[in-house]
């Protein structure tokens, strides 16, 4: 988030604007405002590879919040916003953080968790304003109004300006969130390191683009994308949350050439009135980009039929273990793909740490594109890398095809065995979605006394439809045309709404763990 000789060049151009006021930030006051912060860290003793974290809601400091430590030298971590006090306070003692920086629609939150955490020292609140002073406590670290604090720094850059970069946690989805944290240069904020580069290329950015971002910026990849678009001397536009008909609207409005979504945002565009989605003019999308969870078949099908071969696919974890992607036209061939190997080196095996022929799911290895580990958790990082060191995995299962295109079944977790059978929910899952009358639908495995597991799908339905019996034959009518007999859920059961993150990803361990309790144990053992 480095915008370097852009401020120069072209000073008045918004760096960023926020998608539901219209508020402009140009790249002079962008680079003001990051260089304040900076000052603020180094004299509150932040040196080069300190850390520091982010905790809010996508607003108009933001950016500059994380920017100010990529010139900064100092890892930051944005933390998803939804996560309760004890989540928050985990994440800030595992990641050594000693300023945090929230704002006031989560300074309770903020503070809950700052009183877990006694090495914290500063907290910085973004529209902090009269309530600060009263919330205040020796219990939680001076806390401060991020505006008064920052007012009276140079808004010059620092002195020793150097490389830093954000350290993120896993979603957590399976388990606790861990730290990805890669080796650091010691080198100008002007030189990104390779990854990003490579990135850059496969998004296809360029200068003068105008990027629209839907998603929360505590997420890896709009957290990468909006650092390269103001590096590119682009223009980034935040929603401060996804709305279908909205996002539509700021292509229009702001002519926007890039984008990057997740599934979910397809599905709930391709479910609004044919009348309103056809509404707005589309045509300066050039780069479509989509990652974080599955896209069914179906869903990503309609997708490129209405905006045209724009659409663009990768795989890849925040750890960058190694990447796949591909263009519309390959995915049309290989319908499914996440595409081909780009950087890493592939391997599919069994439990056994042996390769699996093709076509056979396994778990996903990657001889390591980048250097990582996790954050003060040498455990999992010895977990997630094969006994002689070579390879990492973040637990995803899939296979290739004979033309090398790989293709995910579904995390290692959630794989069910029903008799003996093993079973990868997720080509359940992306069928009930495609049924206009599902909004969503998580499908995993619970205690069968016979079989050990059975297949439940678990529904939230569109607006208007009687989640009742009746529909519930239907759904499982519809399954049983569509697959084999034993991916057909044995029952289903309705969610108001699904716990799916904003950034996409299916909070599936909180639905399936309501069903593996100690009623779970004692049918097993009955």
């Amino acid at each position: 988030m480095y915008p370097g000789n852009h401020t120069i060049a072209n000073p008045e151009r918004a760096a960023f604007i926020m998608a539901s006021t219209g508020e402009s930030v140009s790249f002079a006051r962008f680079e003001e405002r990051t260089n304040r912060l900076a000052h603020l860290l180094r004299r509150r003793g932040l040196a080069r590879l300190g850390h520091y974290s982010v905790f809010m809601e996508n607003n108009n400091r933001y950016l500059e919040c994380c920017a100010a430590g990529e010139r900064s030298g100092h890892f930051y971590t944005a933390v998803n916003s939804y996560l309760t006090a004890e989540e928050l306070a985990y994440i800030l003692d595992n990641s050594e953080s000693k300023v945090l920086i929230t704002s006031s629609a989560k300074l309770d939150v903020a503070l809950d968790a700052a009183a877990m955490v006694p090495r914290l020292e500063l907290i910085l609140v973004v529209g902090g304003g009269s309530q600060v002073a009263s919330r205040a406590t020796v219990d939680t670290g001076e806390v401060v109004d991020y505006d008064e604090a920052v007012a009276s720094m140079p808004p010059t850059p620092i002195a020793d300006e150097v490389l830093g970069g954000a350290m993120l946690y896993s979603s957590g989805t399976t388990g606790r969130p861990k730290g990805i944290i890669r080796p650091l240069p010691e080198q100008p904020p002007s030189e990104i390191m390779p990854l990003f580069t490579f990135l850059d290329d496969l998004w296809q950015f360029r200068e003068d683009m105008i990027y629209l971002s839907p998603a929360p910026l505590y997420h890896s990849a709009p957290q990468t994308a909006a650092n390269l678009t103001l590096r590119r001397g682009g223009t980034v536009i935040i929603m401060e949350w996804f709305d279908p008909v909205e996002y539509l609207r700021l292509v229009e409005l702001y002519q926007v050439t890039h984008s990057q979504l997740v599934p979910t945002m397809f599905s709930r565009m391709l479910k609004l009135d044919p009348e309103v989605r056809t509404r707005f003019d589309l045509s300066s999308l050039e780069v479509a980009v989509h990652a974080a969870a599955p896209c069914p078949p179906q869903v990503k099908e309609q997708m490129i039929e209405w905006w045209g071969p724009i659409v663009h696919e990768y795989y890849g974890a925040t750890e960058g273990l190694g990447f796949t992607a591909c263009n519309s036209e390959e995915w049309l061939s290989h319908k499914g793909s996440v595409g081909k190997v780009i950087l890493g080196d592939l391997h599919i095996l069994d439990e056994d740490m042996e390769p699996l022929p093709v076509g056979v799911p396994g778990t996903i290895w990657f001889k390591t594109a980048t250097e990582f580990e996790y954050y003060n958790d040498p455990a999992m990082t010895a977990e997630a890398t094969s006994p002689d060191g070579t390879m990492t995995t973040v637990g995803d299962v899939g296979y290739i095809d004979q033309d090398n295109y790989l293709y995910l079944t579904d995390r290692k977790t959630f794989m069910i065995i029903s008799g003996g059978v093993n079973i990868y929910p997720q080509e359940t899952e992306n069928l009930l979605i495609t049924h206009p009358k599902v909004a969503d639908a998580a499908v995993f495995g619970v205690p069968n006394a016979d079989l050990g597991e059975e297949v439940k799908a678990v529904v939230q339905v569109m607006p208007g439809i009687d989640a009742d019996d009746e529909f519930t034959a239907e759904l499982l009518t519809f399954c049983s045309e569509h697959l084999s007999r034993q991916k057909v859920p044995r029952s289903v059961d309705y969610e108001d709404e699904l716990p799916r993150l904003p950034t996409g990803k299916l909070y599936k361990r909180a639905l399936r763990d309501r069903y593996w309790g100690d009623g779970a144990n004692r049918i097993l053992s009955t």
